[in-house]
């Protein structure tokens, strides 16, 4: 299954650009012999949209675009599930154990979501209550996707 991450928003380079491309690269290594194939990290501007509603739409409209035929769509969203890492793991493997051929999990921009594509999505997940940076979203989720691939090898890094 072909995982990939849609942004809005662009990481500038730093640190944080560095710790997500580092737990991505570990995922990409980790995950091709569990069939967890990386695509990699798209990256859209925020939309310039002069309503909230419209912005939503136009980001939600581009990320439809870059999603292939049978590809599962996961939402970050603050109303989504707080999944435990064995959690998100478990679904990964569902979702490709159950024969889709790709997973979109898309990081919105500064409003979210837009509500139609919250309806389209799979599942919504959330990690926490907390409202956190888009880059550290992305290291968050990067390092969530490495620790899915151990947990599914049974590699010791995930200590449960």
């Amino acid at each position: 299954m072909k995982v990939a991450i849609h942004a809005v928003g662009r990481m500038k380079a730093g640190p944080e650009k560095e710790l997500a491309d580092r737990y991505l690269d570990r995922f990409s290594k980790s995950g091709g012999p569990l069939g967890l194939d990386f695509s990699g990290v798209a990256e859209i501007s925020e939309s310039r949209a002069q309503n909230v509603d419209e912005r939503r739409r136009e980001e939600a409209d581009r990320l439809r675009a870059q999603m292939v035929s049978g590809t599962a769509l996961i939402l970050l969203d603050e109303r989504g599930k707080n999944l435990s890492s064995q959690q998100f793991a478990d679904k990964i493997a569902s979702l490709r154990d159950g024969g889709q051929r790709g997973l979109m999990i898309a990081i919105g921009g500064p409003d979210g979501h837009d509500e139609a594509l919250r309806n389209e999505a799979q599942m919504l997940i959330s990690f926490g209550a907390a409202t956190w940076p888009h880059q550290m979203v992305r290291i968050m989720l990067g390092e969530q996707l490495y620790r899915a691939a151990t947990i599914l090898s049974g590699h010791p890094y995930h200590r449960a």
